[in-house]
């Protein structure tokens, strides 16, 4: 029988559910929503954790016209009460804001205005109602209208709602994604305050002064603070990381990525899909990124020999872990992020009220929108709003990683005479000056401790660390983790000139134990033939590194080959 397909970018509940794309059931939440209630329910999550397809799920069960059979087989369609009382049963206003972003206040108005105007257009019946007066279809036009009016803007989604309830008899849900796209943007862009005063008063007519709704739901990563957006709504029910409700809702279980795994037949990739993916807490549940195991899934449907990649932080560009990094030695410590980068914890204050145009002024903001943004996470129920937090997972840890390694090069840049002097010994195959060298270089970065974090991992920057110097010299061929001889080599250099090839094989030497990961890391070069390539390459002085690290120190021993081929 031939396998559904992987539903990557795939938003439409319906396009989902009738064109054979796997789907991980998250209807539950049509129930919990309805059984918790709220007028205003905003659900706050990473980007990327499936907040758009569920809020086109509540679109499809709700709305007056649906299609009742996409939800045949789904955990909703057992609640046999439920679906009689709610399906089908209201008018259903549906935007996302996801796609305005822009560069200026006014193309960014207009997007918003031709995402509200579309959902208009949707209901042109309107137009034809005869349940509807002149004055109130001519309300209906205005909403068509290419260059509308900042009153008629405001006032838009209140005046389509109140526009349905009286065709249908009916009080409508308004369905809003991603409210705070165009807020973040803005804040980039410095036009900040006017999109606050669009997305206010938008709100304000629609959520708050609104007699033809029923309720609301809303999606963003963060918290807005009521003084700054939802001023004057009554209560609104929040539904952020650290709430239990719905906790399951936005995320993939580990027993539903087990089930797609086996579906696939890909069952052995379990454990690694953890090691990568897993990790974020929200309330009560541990969840996957259901972005990063679809990606993942998919390519190793295509090549099971493929490791995995951060398909989540290759969706953005991750300012925030940048400039919290930048923060570093300016209220945030080395050793906060030694730990973090370790797989160990840090205990913190969060804010979960943020508004964009403050979220950088402090260190401690800066640690809520990290965990807001889903950087980091919580590592075991929260006392009120202190949290200890934690790096989820490979993937996050990755990003810090590779961070550092930048912030490493560009301080390195600064430090050319010890940079020269240790290329100067390396050359040579002075072990000790090396050593003493690149122990000086690491002290302008962060050490790695020894926990539970792959030893693998924790190799690899320490080899960041060695590329990010030997980057900065001139005249030297630098390949890394290319394959010579029977296997892979961390690092090989070329200097052509003078027929010198260099092999460094990085080690992390756990519990100090230097000597013993140095032994190893020649012995695996030599059993492994490393040299190969450079050999054919034409180097005659062969220079065999084995180099152990542990947090801020280091051990390197050489061995010197000379190669004559005749």
């Amino acid at each position: 029988m031939e396998k559904k397909r992987m539903p990557i970018g795939i938003e439409d509940f319906a396009k989902l559910r009738t064109n054979n794309f796997y789907y991980v059931d998250k209807s539950g939440l049509i129930k919990e929503l309805l059984s918790n209630w709220g007028e205003v329910n905003l659900f706050t999550r990473p980007r990327r954790f499936g907040k758009s397809i569920n809020m086109s799920m509540l679109k499809y069960f709700f709305e007056i016209g649906t299609d009742k059979s996409l939800f045949d087989g789904l955990a909703i369609s057992k609640e046999t009460e439920l679906c009689e009382k709610y399906m089908g049963q209201y008018p259903v206003i549906s935007i996302t804001l996801k796609a305005t972003e822009a560069g200026n206040f006014e193309t960014s108005r207009n997007l918003i205005a031709m995402e509200i105007r579309d959902e208009a257009e949707r209901m042109s019946f309107l137009a034809e109602s005869d349940k509807l007066t002149a004055s109130e279809k001519k309300s209906y036009d205005s909403l068509l209208h290419k260059d509308i009016d900042d009153e008629t803007l405001y006032r838009s989604l209140k005046t389509l709602s109140g526009l349905l309830r009286k065709h249908y008899g009916k009080k409508v849900i308004i369905l809003i994604d991603e409210y705070d796209v165009p807020l973040a943007m803005a804040n980039r862009q410095n036009y900040y305050k006017e999109m606050v005063l669009l997305i206010r008063n938008l709100f304000e007519q629609a959520l708050k002064t609104n007699s033809a709704l029923e309720f609301a739901v809303l999606t963003g990563c963060l918290r807005m603070s009521k003084e700054s957006i939802f001023t004057g709504l009554n209560n609104p029910k929040m539904y952020t990381l650290l709430e239990a409700e719905c906790d399951e809702q936005f995320g993939f279980t580990g027993e539903e990525v087990r089930e797609m795994l086996a579906y696939y037949d890909l069952g052995e990739y379990y454990d690694i899909t953890k090691e990568w993916f897993d990790g974020y807490k929200i309330g009560r549940a541990n969840v996957y990124n259901p972005w990063d195991v679809i990606n993942w899934c998919d390519q190793l449907l295509t090549d099971t020999n493929k490791i995995p990649k951060s398909y989540w932080a290759n969706s953005s560009g991750n300012e925030e872990v940048q400039r919290f990094i930048q923060k570093m030695g300016n209220g945030v410590t080395k050793t906060q992020i030694e730990r973090l980068i370790s797989g160990e914890t840090v205990q913190k204050k969060i804010e979960e009220q943020l508004t964009y145009d403050t979220m950088y002024d402090s260190v401690e903001n800066m640690w809520s929108l990290l965990y807001a943004t889903g950087y980091l996470t919580q590592s075991e129920t929260p006392s009120g709003n202190l949290v200890r937090l934690t790096i989820p997972n490979t993937e996050v840890r990755s990003i810090f990683r590779d961070f550092v390694l930048k912030l490493f090069e560009k301080k390195i840049a600064q430090e050319g005479v010890t940079v020269s002097a240790f290329c100067e010994a390396l050359k040579s195959g002075n072990a000790l000056e090396t050593e003493k060298l690149f122990t000086a270089l690491m002290k302008n970065t962060i050490s790695v401790r020894d926990t539970a974090v792959r030893k693998e991992f924790k190799e690899s920057f320490y080899h960041g660390l060695l590329l990010g110097i030997l980057g900065f010299k001139d005249g030297w061929s630098v390949d890394s983790n290319r394959e010579s001889g029977d296997g892979y080599y961390d690092i090989a250099i070329e200097i052509e000139d003078e027929e010198i090839g260099i092999i460094i094989e990085v080690k992390y030497a756990e519990n100090a134990r230097f000597e013993h990961e140095c032994k190893k890391a020649l012995q695996q070069i030599n059993e492994n033939d490393y040299t190969a390539e450079l050999k054919n390459n034409g180097m005659r002085t062969l220079l065999k590194y084995g180099i152990a690290c542990y947090k801020s120190q280091c051990k390197v021993v050489v061995e010197r080959e000379e190669y004559n081929p005749e």
